[in-house]
């Protein structure tokens, strides 16, 4: 690259929601935005997280300077702690952000780091870049968008936004710092297109707590709310609703306790003296002075409300007359869960009310006439849509389009393509290493294709296991063929078919002359093939098939 050029690179967050990661890079100085996670998606059996390649960053670790974030959300801090155990770079952030971000690095073991606390309307110079902050609406305080003025112009990145007239906090988006960037001239505009597909405008966060105060006027036992943990504002405000209808407050699933901790600790959730109590204390108190707040507003099968749904959590039962409130919107790929969770509080007896049917969740992403105010207000030379899936970044080119941004101008890609921008043009100036690093348990990036595809193999037909024992000098079948099935059929149902794979085995078997065949590799490779033939004919199903063979 030279001096008169800037990239900027996705690693996630680009024709897809979550694992938020952006490369800015000035000659030798790279400074990443954010470093989130995904979850996975229906076809990944057994994984836990997904999170970026970070190949790209690794190779050019002498390069990278810092990390800035931009709140504290799960898919923008949830992969801090896998960066920061290659790379030792400082990481920039606002209070509450630093604060679930330590959280998350004091859990992965992260020994050393360096977080270096910023305020909205701060600017630090990191290696050729100055970086600003500007304080944005979202449904977390301290949310920040920011930007880079560098040599070669001005970048702003929104960071997640919308435009709240009335927010919770009393905190009002700095519409007047992206203006006057707009009016200095700004090369290259980067913003959030969650909502790019919803006309009109995002409902203020008031609204909910308005709502909340209506469904606890008319609840006449247990109030349950399920929200994301890290919505502190939500939580704010029910808690401000509880106290003032005497509910004390239990707090259910660790990443709740955890979100809760810190934001009373650094000073962003208020919660009185007394009102707080320990989930093991509710059938202390009458159903009516009760409020719980817990995880699983994604239906997610191990979190706390799923498990009350399903009767097996250890505190709490859903009793005829509680009222559960589900506040927030189904991830795409979660409706499925949500809608079963729900359905099974109803058979409960449960009280529930949700998004569809009422007003107690509001976004936090800007809808279409909030976006169209941010690209005038910056009015940008070229325009990157972020943040979003793919059809949703197409709806932002044509809202910048409407407004007079020329098509050439305005850049969708996908992860890893490297946008590179200078005063004169700009091209999409070729790719790097990207893609999905997935997480299971401690394993991080072990499982790939191959193991997924078998997860699924399995899920699909299940397996089927032929146990023989060879003698090792004569070649001759010693004992067995035993046949072990597993998630393939019963076996003291299907006794027949158990006994005709046998003769197929054997069939395979008396192919070979004793003492010929010494490669087992060989009667393994057999044995498959014959018996996967045979099932599909019988069955139209195709189980894995591992041949075991023990030498004597």
């Amino acid at each position: 690259m030279t001096n008169n050029k800037i990239s900027i690179i996705p690693l996630g967050g680009l024709g897809e929601i979550g694992k938020n990661m952006t490369v800015v890079r000035y000659e030798d100085d790279i400074i990443v935005i954010d470093s989130g996670l995904a979850f996975p998606d229906d076809d990944m059996p057994g994984i836990d997280l997904v999170i970026p390649d970070m190949s790209y960053l690794v190779e050019n670790r002498d390069h990278v300077r810092a990390v800035v974030l931009t709140h504290g959300h799960e898919d923008h801090i949830g992969s801090l702690a896998y960066l920061l155990k290659q790379l030792n770079v400082p990481v920039y952030g606002t209070n509450l952000t630093l604060g679930l971000a330590e959280g998350k690095l004091k859990e992965h073991n992260v020994a050393n780091y360096q977080l270096i606390p910023v305020q909205a309307g701060d600017a630090v110079t990191i290696g050729a870049f100055q970086v600003g902050f500007i304080r944005v609406s979202h449904s977390i305080p301290d949310s920040v968008g920011l930007y880079f003025k560098t040599p070669v112009g001005t970048i702003v990145h929104t960071g997640d936004f919308k435009i709240d007239q009335t927010p919770v906090d009393g905190k009002l988006i700095d519409i007047h710092k992206f203006a006057e960037l707009g009016d200095q001239g700004v090369l290259v505009l980067m913003s959030d297109s969650t909502n790019a597909e919803r006309p009109g405008y995002t409902m203020s966060e008031k609204t909910v707590g308005e709502t909340l105060k209506e469904e606890f006027a008319h609840a006449k036992g247990r109030i349950i709310l399920a929200t994301f943990a890290s919505n502190v504002l939500r939580l704010h405000q029910a808690i401000q609703t509880a106290c003032q209808f005497k509910r004390k407050v239990a707090v259910n699933g660790r990443s709740m306790k955890n979100v809760v901790e810190i934001s009373q600790r650094l000073g962003y959730l208020t919660v009185p003296e007394g009102v707080l109590i320990d989930i093991e204390e509710i059938d202390r108190y009458p159903a009516n002075q009760i409020l719980i707040l817990t995880t699983g507003s994604q239906g997610e099968p191990l979190s706390g409300l799923s498990r009350m749904a399903s009767s097996t959590h250890r505190q709490v039962y859903i009793a005829p007359e509680d009222t559960v409130i589900v506040s927030a919107t189904p991830i795409p790929g979660n409706e499925k869960l949500v809608g079963r969770t729900i359905n099974s509080l109803l058979k409960l007896g449960a009280y529930v009310v949700y998004e569809r049917t009422s007003g107690v969740h509001v976004s936090g992403h800007a809808s279409q006439e909030e976006l169209k105010l941010m690209l005038n207000l910056v009015r940008p030379k070229y325009f990157v849509p972020v943040h979003g899936e793919y059809r949703m970044l197409v709806q932002h080119s044509k809202l910048a389009q409407d407004l007079g941004i020329p098509k050439e101008n305005i850049f969708i890609g996908n992860i890893g393509n490297v946008f590179e921008f200078s005063e004169e043009k700009a091209l999409i100036a070729g790719k790097v290493t990207s893609g999905k690093v997935l997480v299971d348990g401690l394993g991080v990036g072990d499982v790939g294709n191959i193991v997924l595809r078998d997860r699924r193999q399995l899920s699909q037909d299940g397996i089927i296991i032929v146990v023989m024992t060879l003698d090792k000098e004569r070649g001759c079948v010693l004992a067995g063929p035993d046949i072990v099935s597993r998630g393939f059929v019963y076996v003291r149902d299907s006794e027949r078919l158990m006994d005709e794979l046998k003769d197929k085995v054997q069939l395979v078997m008396d192919r070979y002359e004793p003492g010929k065949v010494m490669e087992w590799s060989v009667i393994k490779s057999g044995v498959r093939d014959a018996l996967g033939k045979f099932i599909y004919e019988k069955t139209r199903r195709r189980p894995m098939i591992i041949p075991i063979i023990m030498e004597v």
